[in-house]
């Protein structure tokens, strides 16, 4: 497949640059991420983002949204989908009213290396329904992330399901602007080895938790590879916790040690910098579609410091980011979202400044 590069071909196609616009657009992005809850039984009668929310989002100059939807686990159950899409149509309202971009992201899918040819179908049909009830809106306001986090399945199955997926969209909606990204969670090293797809309105999107030892640490629903807690950020000799037992021959084994060279701003800067010569080659917008901290066992000072340097490394890259998230166990909130919950290092880190009465 011959590859667009910048070198070969100065006069980029116009649906390329308007891309890297749109991915401009989405900046200091944040995932709201209730409806892909799907453990949550009241997850569908309720709406927890209200007006002030909307209004916070604002005053800290969120410019869009994301929100994961766990589609395949509403249709598995027999929730009808109007009730699902309901939800969806009114935060697109306020987004609307807020000017606030937002990103309709497929959560939970359950394609793999041995269902694919079943299961691409079905990602497929949920998508033609989408297009079909959102092909009026903006697609300077409203993106479509065609499938979150593929697990660690053949890139070149994974990227056939994608262009399929992509393709059917297309036919449909030749104008929207869709984010797609690599097999194994969205990995950074995937997508750096990854071909772009035939398709010149996409966005690559790449998940960042680097180091996962710090990012994750306590988190149950990851294992005894991440039980070790109190790591700090940056890597401080003085302070570095045991290795909890539980730790000894899992992956997180090798992690714990590696950490003394990848806890630092130094190591994230790198690794970012890894999938922005992927971009640069390819010449196609990328956006770090998550980035954050785990809270639970996380001291603040390191999870303001990390945010920050992850922030500003984004930054100076010139990639926009997307933080996971607004009001769970990632969130950058001392309680209930509010100005008056963030810690003064969380305001440096995300760089927000109180304006003057």
């Amino acid at each position: 497949m011959q590859c667009f590069n910048a070198k070969s071909n100065p006069t980029p196609l116009n649906e390329r640059l308007l891309a890297f616009k749109r991915a401009k657009s989405l900046n200091n992005a944040v995932s709201i991420s209730w409806l892909e809850q799907w453990w949550n039984k009241d997850v569908l009668s309720i709406n927890p983002i209200k007006k002030s929310d909307y209004e916070l989002m604002k005053k800290l100059k969120i410019k869009s949204i994301r929100l994961p939807v766990a589609f395949e686990h509403f249709e598995t159950t027999k929730i009808p989908g109007e009730k699902v899409f309901t939800h969806i149509d009114e935060v697109l309202k306020q987004c609307k009213v807020y000017d606030i971009k937002l990103i309709i992201d497929y959560h939970y899918g359950k394609i793999n290396d041995n269902n694919y040819l079943t299961e691409t179908p079905k990602v497929i049909t949920t998508w033609l329904l989408l297009a079909k009830r959102y092909k009026k809106e903006s697609p300077n306001l409203l993106f479509f992330e065609i499938y979150n986090e593929p697990p660690p399945i053949n890139p070149k199955v994974w990227k056939d399901a994608a262009y399929n997926i992509v393709t059917a969209i297309r036919k449909v909606d030749a104008k929207r602007t869709l984010i797609v990204g690599a097999s194994n969670y969205n990995s950074i090293y995937e997508l750096s080895r990854m071909e772009r797809l035939a398709d010149e309105n996409i966005i690559y999107t790449f998940h960042f938790y680097e180091p996962f030892l710090f990012t994750h640490q306590g988190a149950d629903w990851v294992g005894d590879q991440v039980a070790t807690t109190g790591i700090p950020f940056p890597y401080n000799v003085k302070t570095y916790p045991p290795i909890n037992p539980t730790v000894i021959g899992t992956w997180g084994e090798n992690n714990y040690f590696q950490y003394r060279n990848d806890g630092n701003e130094q190591s994230i800067r790198d690794k970012l910098q890894l999938i922005k010569n992927w971009s640069n080659k390819y010449y196609v917008p990328i956006i770090c579609g998550e980035y954050g901290v785990y809270r639970k066992y996380t001291d603040e000072e390191s999870r303001c410091r990390y945010i920050k340097a992850v922030r500003q490394s984004l930054k100076n890259l010139d990639i926009p980011g997307i933080h996971w998230d607004y009001n769970s166990n990632f969130s950058i909130f001392n309680g209930p979202p509010s100005v008056k919950n963030l810690s003064e290092g969380m305001k440096e880190a995300i760089d927000y400044k109180q304006s003057k009465q």
